[in-house]
Formats: structure tokens, C-alpha cells, sequence
């Protein structure tokens, strides 16, 4: 069993507070979609569900099985189960992919043991052939001169090597076309077992045309403002958010509102608070 339960999060970068109360909690073999227009502090949330140092939560609590997930490090947090796939993954020269995955599935067996190299290649190479990507990828260095698409699909790749409990899918869909989307789409689903939960950041319904959701949630000023199912995305692909926006009572969507005054605008855009970290 893993349930994410996460209550009245609240969480800043340097002086600018980005979660202003999220309520979401992910049952065992659910998969909930966050929506929401750039700037609301989706991204964000993901960064701090998986612990990035730049982030400081000031309030609120996150679980998983009711063990306090905020007083484990990144990687005590991925070892229990909980999995990224990052919007703009980095790239490390010098580190190839196997090398890479294999010391992570190690990383999460109790000392002494090693993941089987014959075990590893077979399951390694099935996922690449699912995956369609390139021959070669295992001698490739991680990320590097890989395309956008390439990106995405070696973040799912790893997601299949790793079996997380909970997979937090941060814009999977940004920079695929639609054969790409397709193959990503069919890989999460195989996934989609009962037991493992996603939660899936996105911006678009197609995502959610490969990939069953059983509950939606669009975030808006660092909050949940309204839940529902997959009726929920079409309301949203046909009407766009201002309808959502008048039913909750907002003017403006984003996390930092934006000043039409100043001769520099400052608007928090969809990864997790790029300019405020930037500085």
C-alpha cells in the first residue's frame, strides 16, 4: 500500500511564498491529474513532494503511509518509493545510462545486495524496445545531446526500470508530437497496475486521451481550487479557465500577480518558479 496525503501545504522560494494551502491526498493505484494555467505553483509542488533544497515549506504536512515524509532527504524520499520524471531533465556528460539506472535500483536494496547484470540488460532492453528509442541509449551519457522528446521518453524509462510505489510525471508531455505522446502514453498505462499511483502535471487534455485519470484538480494562486473527474477536462479544453476562475472568486491566476505598472514584469512560469530561482 502508498497513499501520498499531503494537508494545508504551504511553501516559499527565498522571500515568495508559492503553496498557499494545497489539500490532495493519492490513494494506492490512483492517478490524479494537476491543471492549471503557467505561473500557479504546479511545477512547484512537484519540486517539494521530492524535496528541492531551494524550497522551504513554512506550514502543513506530507505523508506517504503516515510516515512524515519532510524529514527525509531527496534520496531517502525516492528510495521509499516516490519517483520524478522532471519537466527539463539535466544532462551529465561523463555518466552513462545504464550506469546511471543500475546505481539507482541499487541505491534502494539493502546494503550488500546488487541488482542481477543479467536481470538488469534484459529488463533494460525490453523497456527501450517499448520505450522506441535508440540502441545505443545505454553507452549515451545521461541526457546529453538528447532531444526534448528523447528526454521525456529516458525519464519514463527509468520510471520502468524503478517501479516506484507513487510516480510524479512533471509535464511528460511538453515537446513530444504525437507518436511520441503515444508511446509514453502506453508505457504509463502498462504501469497502471492498481497498486502504483501518478500524479500528472499538464497543461493539455490530449495527455489524458492516452492516459485514464481518475480524478483532476486545477491549481490556481498555489492552491486546489476545484476537483473532479475526466468531464472536468473537457468543460476545460472547450471553455478554457475563466470560467473557473469566476466560479472561485479569482482576478488573477498566477502565484505572482502580475504588476502593469513596473517596467519589469515579474510572472512565475510553468517550471517551478524558473525566475525567482534564477535570481
Amino acid at each position: 500500500m502508498a497513499t501520498l496525503e499531503i494537508k494545508n501545504l504551504h511553501a516559499k522560494v527565498d522571500d515568495q511564498e508559492i503553496l498557499k494551502g494545497v489539500n490532495l491526498t493519492i490513494e494506492e493505484g490512483q492517478t490524479h491529474a494537476i491543471m492549471g494555467p503557467n505561473g500557479t505553483g504546479k511545477s512547484t509542488l512537484a519540486s517539494v513532494i521530492m524535496g528541492h533544497p531551494r524550497y522551504d515549506v513554512t506550514e502543513g504536512t506530507i505523508t506517504l503511509d503516515g510516515v512524515n515524509v519532510l524529514d527525509m532527504s531527496t534520496d531517502e524520499r525516492a528510495r521509499a518509493g516516490l519517483f520524478l520524471a522532471m519537466q527539463a531533465p539535466q544532462e551529465v556528460p561523463g555518466v552513462t545510462n545504464s550506469d546511471f539506472i543500475k546505481t539507482a535500483m541499487n541505491a534502494r536494496l539493502d546494503e550488500g545486495e546488487n541488482v542481477s547484470l543479467f536481470k538488469f540488460i534484459k529488463k533494460f532492453d525490453q523497456a527501450v524496445e517499448k520505450l522506441k528509442m535508440r540502441e545505443d541509449l545505454p553507452h549515451r551519457f545521461l541526457n546529453d545531446g538528447f532531444s526534448g522528446g528523447e528526454k521525456k521518453r529516458n525519464e519514463i524509462l527509468q520510471m520502468r526500470m524503478l517501479e516506484p510505489a507513487i510516480a510524479i510525471l512533471d509535464e511528460i508531455d511538453s515537446g513530444l508530437d504525437i507518436d511520441a505522446l503515444k508511446t509514453v502514453g502506453q508505457n504509463v498505462t502498462e504501469m497502471q497496475d492498481g497498486k502504483r499511483s501518478f500524479m500528472m502535471i499538464t497543461h493539455y487534455q490530449r495527455l489524458l486521451d492516452y492516459i485514464k485519470a481518475d480524478y483532476v484538480h486545477v491549481m490556481m494562486q498555489g492552491r486546489i481550487v476545484k476537483s473532479g473527474t475526466v468531464d472536468l477536462v473537457r468543460s476545460i479544453d472547450e471553455n478554457g479557465y475563466d470560467w473557473i476562475k469566476e466560479e472561485v472568486g479569482i482576478q488573477d491566476e498566477r502565484v505572482v500577480p502580475q504588476n502593469d505598472d513596473a517596467d519589469e514584469q515579474t510572472v512565475l512560469g510553468s517550471c517551478a518558479t524558473r525566475e525567482a530561482m534564477e535570481k
